[in-house]
């Protein structure tokens, strides 16, 4: 039977984060939640691009083995590209994003996930996740080593073991699953699985009707229980053609900015994204969309005036002569001082998973060197020899592995020990 879709998307920066790394898209054929990471490093601009590569898929139907093909093949294209902007900017190093995407073959729904974002179905009653996280206690739950109770509180359960970063190894996992009409699709971000329970979910999608109002139900659910992370949804619904379905594109989270692909992200500049739930864009074709989502922008400040523009209007100081000048000289010098300090204090809580002299190691700080100024130094020196370890495990060291904090860092730790055991295991 012909089957259509019919969707909504939103998404909320959250009560904690700064800006929004999630993006969403929601069309007639294709169906991408991504939620980036790097913080201020590019998160936002890792999930834009992933989206933006996918959105061109959102043509004409077409069949499942084709369909298969094309989506495999905009991943590893959105991969590509993740690694080519960091090769351009450099100080991106580290972005990641995960992505969980749904695109519509005639009956058919072609599922590819990489990550922790998920994909749910409500069909008949009976709420199942589709996905299966790429995470380390996931991997756990899976060897037997812990429950699935434990893994909702353990304290490493956001440590992600593979997400798409522009390296080889970056491979998703694509199944295939039949769309009958009455089945309900969830999309989501970690920002709704990691803090509101499967049942409420669950509740959430049997009781409201409207796949909006869904939507905007389950991100004030995650905003009521603390809001701390990007909280992102797309709630469809399969329908047979009798049924009216969704025809207008939505785009919600970072992809939704016009310019998601800059250099350095609006919270550097010192602008605080606003929450972007359920803004919605049109485009006349799938090429259209992705072009839209892929437009470079500037830097200049809010309100398109360059600092530039600032100066020739006397609005920031000019070189001058006198005590006022040696004022202003001393102040700058003062307030670059502090920044630094600031900085190199911020720098200390950052870690990375690295090599030193043919072992394992933890490091602490930035995984990038200024000039001739080293900006990380070996917190911990492991026992693991690189040699032991998998070759694309090894890869992945010689690149840097950034993590959030020390405890993951640990926690990858563990998974190479892990690693590593089973490689030396008779």
């Amino acid at each position: 039977m012909p089957i259509a879709l019919r969707y909504a998307a939103r998404s909320d920066v959250g009560l904690i984060r700064a800006n929004n790394q999630d993006s969403g898209y929601a069309g007639p054929h294709l169906l991408v939640i991504a939620d980036g990471m790097g913080g201020h490093a590019g998160g936002d601009i890792a999930s834009s691009l992933a989206v933006a590569e996918l959105a061109a898929l959102d043509g004409e139907s077409i069949g499942s083995q084709e369909a298969q093909s094309r989506l495999a093949k905009a991943l590893r294209g959105a991969n590509g590209r993740l690694l080519d902007r960091v090769v351009a900017d450099p100080v991106l190093a580290g972005m990641g994003t995960t992505v969980t995407a749904i695109l519509r073959a005639g009956s058919r729904l072609i599922v590819a996930h990489i990550g922790d974002s998920r994909a749910y179905r409500l069909r008949d009653g009976e709420f199942v996740q589709v996905t299966s996280d790429h995470t380390y206690v996931q991997r756990l739950v899976t060897e037997g080593s812990l429950t699935p109770e434990e893994a909702e509180h353990h304290p490493q359960r956001s440590v992600l073991m593979r997400v798409l970063t522009g390296e080889h190894g970056d491979e998703p996992d694509l199944s295939v699953s039949e769309g009958r009409p009455g089945d309900r699709w969830l999309l989501c971000s970690d920002g709704l699985s990691g803090v509101v329970s499967a049942e409420t979910i669950a509740d959430t999608l049997a009781q409201v009707a409207d796949p909006a109002a869904a939507a905007t139900r389950l991100v004030q659910l995650a905003l009521r229980a603390g809001g701390p992370d990007n909280v992102t949804v797309i709630v469809a619904d399969v329908v047979d053609l009798d049924q009216p379905p969704s025809t207008t594109p939505q785009i919600v989270g970072a992809a939704a900015n016009t310019d998601p692909t800059r250099a350095v992200p609006a919270a550097v500049a010192g602008e605080a994204r606003g929450r972007t739930a359920g803004r919605e864009r049109d485009g006349d074709t799938p090429a259209g969309r992705a072009a839209m989502l892929t437009r470079e922008g500037g830097l200049a400040d809010r309100g398109g005036r360059s600092r530039a523009d600032d100066a020739e209007r006397g609005r920031l100081p000019r070189r001058g002569t006198g005590w006022g000048w040696w004022l202003f000289v001393t102040a700058v010098v003062v307030v670059l001082l502090a920044a630094g300090f600031g900085g190199w204090r911020w720098s200390q809580g950052q870690y990375f998973v690295g090599e030193d002299s043919g072992f394992v190691a933890v490091y602490r700080g930035l995984p990038q060197d200024v000039a001739s100024f080293q900006l990380s130094s070996v917190s911990e020196r492991t026992d693991i020899a690189v040699e032991d370890l998998p070759q694309f495990t090894q890869d992945r060291l010689a690149e840097r592995i950034v993590v959030d904090d020390r405890a993951r860092a640990e926690a990858v730790v563990a998974e190479m020990r892990a690693q590593a055991d089973r490689g030396s295991s008779p």
